[in-house]
């Protein structure tokens, strides 16, 4: 399988800030493997193992299980990846979560459940989550506390007055530094959950909060950067990426062989199904996701009906669609073109 990388702005960012709190420079260097070169420009690529070692050798140094966390609470999103400008130019939290799946890949390779996308928008009869679908061992904590602790960090921040945070549920025991989180989550925490979500409040999925308007120009610089970097990078690592530019041409013909897609990829089925499995994924579970997306966004534009969308994904036929778009979202076509409507 290949080696998973991240881009170094945050390696950067934190390799800064743990020098600050003591760590030596020299030796955090030394222990991860990385060099100054690496980390001179946040969109280079480092091995996530590195990072990780950095992380650690850091924590050694310093004696705080919780550095990472703090780093995370104190630092900006934007200073480290061109995503956080997409985010912070986004219209609203959904709209801001979908462009955090799209452009997962330029922040780090993670693992994920085939098809699942890293950030879901969940709604229950015990709120409003946000679910972070990462796999990681029940007892890892650091890459979970990161992550919700970049989200509340930037709320906090963007919206000083506003409640965000509810509650936190996570799969991972009480970390050394649990006495903490009062202080920095701010909400009560269940260890050993059976997910790892963070409960807001339901205002953020309400269509009338919007974030600041005005951002559509900002929002679109910032995103044909992050298309043009995702493009050549993808180009690089993934084919998963190289086979979805294969099949979306073709998604109204229905019925795609992967035999043909290895032809014009330039490989043979046996090639084929070999990176694919080195990536997770199946080429069935590619055809479906990418349907999916592509359903959402036909309906989400208004431009076309449901008989219509069926038809643009190679349905032959309108129930089997609806059958599909129910699996995928839990509704029917037609409640979700209205919903959207």
């Amino acid at each position: 399988m290949a080696e998973q990388t991240m881009a170094a702005g945050f390696a950067a960012a934190f390799a800064e800030y743990a020098c600050d709190k003591g760590a030596n420079r020299t030796t955090l260097l030394a222990e991860s493997g990385l060099t100054e070169d690496d980390l001179s420009d946040q969109d280079n690529r480092i091995p996530v193992g590195a990072y990780q070692a950095l992380i650690g050798t850091a924590i050694q140094q310093t004696g705080d299980t919780a550095l990472l966390l703090r780093h995370t609470l104190e630092s900006r999103l934007e200073t480290m990846s061109v995503v956080g400008q997409i985010v912070h130019s986004s219209a609203s939290l959904a709209h801001s979560i979908d462009q955090l799946n799209r452009y997962l890949h330029l922040m780090a390779d993670v693992n994920l459940p085939a098809g699942a996308p890293r950030f879901e928008l969940q709604h229950t009869q015990d709120g409003l989550w946000i679910v972070d679908h990462l796999i990681v061992p029940p007892d890892q904590y650091l890459g979970i506390e990161a992550s919700f602790a970049r989200f509340i960090s930037e709320f906090r921040r963007s919206f000083p007055d506003a409640t965000f945070e509810v509650g936190l549920e996570v799969t991972y025991p009480p970390p050394p530094h649990v006495d903490q989180y009062p202080e920095l989550f701010r909400v009560p925490v269940q260890f050993h959950a059976n997910r790892n979500a963070l409960r807001i409040d339901p205002v953020w999925d309400s269509p009338e909060t919007l974030f600041e308007p005005g951002n559509a120009y900002a929002f679109g610089v910032f995103t044909r950067h992050a298309d043009a970097m995702l493009k050549e990078l993808q180009a690089d690592t993934s084919i998963r990426a190289q086979i979805e530019t294969q099949i979306l041409p073709k998604l109204h013909e229905g019925t795609i062989s992967m035999d043909r897609v290895a032809k014009d990829t330039g490989m043979s089925r046996q090639t084929l199904y070999r990176r694919l499995k080195d990536e997770g994924i199946t080429f069935a579970e590619i055809h479906d996701d990418l349907r999916r997306r592509m359903a959402i966004e036909y309906l989400d534009a208004q431009k076309v009906t449901v008989n219509e969308t069926a038809y643009l994904l190679g349905f032959s036929e309108a129930s089997s669609f609806v059958r599909a778009f129910k699996r995928w979202t839990g509704l029917s076509p037609t409640a979700y073109f209205n919903q959207a409507a």
